[in-house]
């Protein structure tokens, strides 16, 4: 077997990894979710019949909206930036995997040795 503080130092990176994997598919869910959501509200905007009033959120009030064109500009630039971070979460989320495989590896290697 190999030094054990080798070892000790690998379970201690795999804990690591494992948390901030965790962390990672925690805030992707949140991020679907978000994505979810925004691209429901962009539907409902545009199916939204021109002769209804359309309202928004803000603050603590509702305000109707009357530019229409800008609020669902305004809301798929939202969608796009969150797509783009959803993303770059993704990649990471594939990275910490092929972290945690190497130091999965390196573990059972050290056991077997």
């Amino acid at each position: 077997m190999r030094d054990t503080g080798e070892s000790m130092e690998n379970m201690e990176q795999l804990q690591v990894v494992v948390n901030e994997v965790q962390s990672a598919r925690q805030q992707l869910a949140n991020l679907r979710a978000q994505v979810l959501e925004l691209e429901t509200t962009v539907e409902s905007v545009k199916n939204q019949p021109e002769d209804l009033a359309l309202h928004q959120q803000m603050g603590g009030v509702m305000v109707e909206v009357s530019d229409r064109e800008a609020l669902v500009s305004e809301l798929e630039q939202t969608l796009t930036a969150l797509r783009e971070h959803l993303g770059r979460f993704t990649e990471r989320e594939a990275e910490l995997m092929s972290t945690y495989d190497q130091l999965k590896q390196m573990l059972a290697e050290s056991e077997n040795a």
